[in-house]
């Protein structure tokens, strides 16, 4: 068998103004792709595996991926279409079949659904008889014409996202299967007209871990099922096929998969107001106040999640903490270029004046300006502990560590989301080490963090991602149909 394996990846949020390029993305191709990703919790990692043990061979082309922020660019999105494709052509008519990774998220500007246009683009070149097995993430948001190229699509079941590599592993071995005529999948998908923050997309959070631990279980005990997925979504990209969606695959019947998936799309329509957690998210003046009293009384760190926060360089939550006057407080991977800059040059030991923060968006709340004392100046990088993106490689660029007044801040050139211990491990320190913890991932930082905070503040700022859905200017998403914009039974 000789299967490709291919991968382009970005979630969008469409209200963003600035645009991702090429540069943006960080890209590995060909051996690159085997080399990087044997082993590792990523999809191609998932994919490889499968490979390996089962002795295919495998074409890889690319795989780039880029940092939940902003849409893609039509000339970036097209680059990596005619990699994908031009590479596909190098190997027409000797392929099996194709493994891809898409989002399920991205948007350009022309575009409202561009992972369906590429997912179309390969099948059009493979052909009709060729399998193609797509991998998406959990936050993907799907329609019927979003999967209509793929043979059978997949989706992480949690997040955290700590299944990567088994959804490649899962759609690899569905490959396999249908290669060797043991299966013949169709696929199913219904939309309960449900979108949801994503702050409220945790699997851990009830009960959405109810819909979850069903779409694990029933291809185990209902014949004929083979794969379910969920997906919550992402409600900050602007676009018809926004909010949750059901996609199950079956083994050659379809009217199956469409009871299946109708059945749980059903049941997750019914708890559309429980899916929006109440009392999960307190105001920012009160929960900054709150994070500090607990911590006086903490034999752990709280954490506090500015979640709102899209461009990670948001500035709500460190103002009310300087004036609040909080200490022993940590901000870890701020995206601030110019102020890494700015260290890098002024060198360890000095204090330097800065505009801290705030500058991607007129919503981010502004910089604040500060006097910081440098802790460390240099380029980072390091493989990655954590559970999400397990061993691979991280790149901080230039870095800054600072101290402002109390308050630790680390300033980045790339933009990178902490969502576990090494924003405190590479520079010598632990989480334990401080009170309060500022942190802006959605979901993620609690596979490490939930057993390791004493407490999760959640703040809602008034940034791109707000927990509010309706305070967003949506002109395409389907609001006139989905909760909470319409509760209809």
């Amino acid at each position: 068998m000789k299967v490709a394996i291919a991968g382009f990846g970005v979630e969008s949020v469409s209200f963003l103004t600035n645009l991702l390029t090429v540069e943006n993305f960080k890209e590995w191709s060909g051996n690159g792709i085997l080399r990087s990703h044997r082993g590792m919790n990523t999809v191609p990692g998932g994919f490889i595996d499968v490979c390996d043990r089962e002795g295919i061979e495998m074409v890889p082309i690319v795989h780039a991926e880029a940092s939940a922020t902003a849409p893609v660019s039509d000339e970036a999105f097209d680059y990596y279409c005619r990699t994908i494709i031009d590479g596909l052509k190098e190997h027409r008519g000797a392929l099996d079949g194709v493994l891809l990774y898409l989002h399920g998220a991205c948007t350009t500007p022309t575009r409202p659904d561009p992972d369906r246009d590429l997912l179309l683009l390969v099948r059009a070149e493979v052909g009709t008889d060729v399998p193609v097995m797509l991998a998406l993430d959990y936050h993907g948001n799907l329609d019927a014409s979003t999967i209509s190229g793929a043979t059978a699509t997949f989706g992480y079941h949690y997040s955290p996202h700590t299944d990567m590599a088994d959804t490649g592993r899962r759609a690899a071995e569905c490959l396999v299967k249908t290669l060797r005529g043991e299966i013949s999948p169709v696929t199913a998908i219904a939309r309960p007209g449900v979108m949801v923050p994503s702050i409220f997309s945790a699997t851990t959070l009830q009960p959405l871990s109810s819909f979850v631990a069903r779409s694990i279980e029933l291809p185990q005990t209902t014949p004929g099922v083979l794969d379910i997925s969920v997906f919550a979504g992402f409600s900050y990209a602007d676009v018809p096929n926004c909010g949750f969606s059901v996609v199950v695959v079956a083994d050659r019947d379809r009217n199956l998969a469409e009871r299946v998936a109708n059945d749980l799309s059903r049941s997750i329509h019914e708890a559309r107001r429980e899916l929006h957690v109440p009392g999960l998210v307190r105001d920012l003046t009160e929960g900054v106040s709150y994070a500090l009293q607990r911590a006086e009384l903490s034999n752990g760190p709280i954490v506090l999640l500015e979640h709102a926060d899209r461009m990670i360089d948001s500035t709500y939550v460190l103002q009310e903490l300087i004036r609040q006057g909080a200490k022993n407080a940590a901000i870890p991977f701020l995206w601030d270029p110019g102020s890494a800059a700015a260290a890098c040059r002024a060198g360890v030991g000095k204090t330097i004046k800065l505009k801290l923060g705030g500058h991607s968006s007129a919503r981010s709340g502004g910089p604040v300006a500060v006097e910081a004392k440098v802790l460390y100046a240099g380029e980072k990088s390091f493989p990655i502990s954590g559970p999400m993106y397990h061993g691979l490689k991280a790149d901080l660029g230039p870095t800054g560590l600072l101290d402002v007044g109390g308050i630790i801040v680390s300033v980045t050139t790339a933009p990178t989301v902490a969502i576990d211990e090494d924003p405190f491990l590479q520079f010598g320190m632990r989480p334990q080490d401080f009170d309060i913890i500022v942190l802006r991932s959605k979901t993620h930082f609690r596979a490490v963090y939930e057993p390791l905070a004493e407490e999760i503040v959640i703040v809602d700022t008034p940034d791109w991602g707000p927990a509010d859905l309706t305070t967003l200017p949506y002109r395409r998403a389907p609001t006139a149909t989905s909760y909470p914009f319409v509760d209809r039974d």
